[in-house]
């Protein structure tokens, strides 16, 4: 669960039989989360009875051992281009929306169009409200690690996005956790 609530996955692969907390109990609260990242389960349970749990629990695939590693390569990288556009095309949070096939952040009746960046930015926000990222890894997820853009890069994108949201009235803000990076959150006034 650590690893999932500070990292960003395009899919996750679970086996069932881990210590601590099984698998089954990973991938459920994963899922009260209302988080919707493909989940592949990996195990040596193959019973009908195991998958159909597995998949009632919110698995998106149940692979049982042993297997080729050529299906499971293939699993997952299906699993990841689903992630593209598996948890919908609108995103939301408060009372903003992200259009993500317009590239448009609207709140009530107002509207405005994103650029690239500013949209890959928000959308990474918005797909994981409440987390805290680094400047390290907005610089990484938005402009990739080849990049040869400077660290000011991430700081002038957050205040462009501010300023829209400050513009739409949003409900919701970028904040500085100091030391830490930056959280999406709902205005707590």
């Amino acid at each position: 669960m650590e690893y999932f609530y500070n990292g960003d996955y395009d899919a996750i692969v679970l086996d069932i039989m881990m210590p601590e907390m099984n698998g089954l109990q990973v991938l459920e609260n994963i899922r009260k989360g209302r988080s919707g990242i493909p989940i592949m389960m990996l195990t040596a349970k193959g019973e009908i009875e195991d998958r159909v749990a597995g998949l009632e629990a919110g698995a998106d695939d149940y692979l049982p051992k042993p297997f080729s590693t050529r299906e499971f390569v293939a699993r997952v990288k299906a699993l990841a281009r689903r992630n593209d556009n598996y948890a919908g095309s609108i995103l939301s949070l408060g009372n903003v929306q992200l259009d993500c096939n317009r590239y448009e952040l609207s709140s009530g009746s107002k509207s405005v169009r994103l650029n690239n960046k500013e949209y890959q930015l928000m959308e990474l926000f918005l797909r994981h409200p409440h987390f805290v990222f680094s400047s390290e890894h907005i610089m990484d997820k938005v402009w990739g690690q080849d990049s040869e853009a400077g660290m000011d890069v991430v700081w002038t994108y957050i205040g462009f996005v501010r300023r829209k949201l400050k513009m739409l009235e949003a409900d919701i803000e970028i904040r500085t956790v100091r030391g830490a990076g930056y959280i999406l959150e709902e205005n707590k006034c």
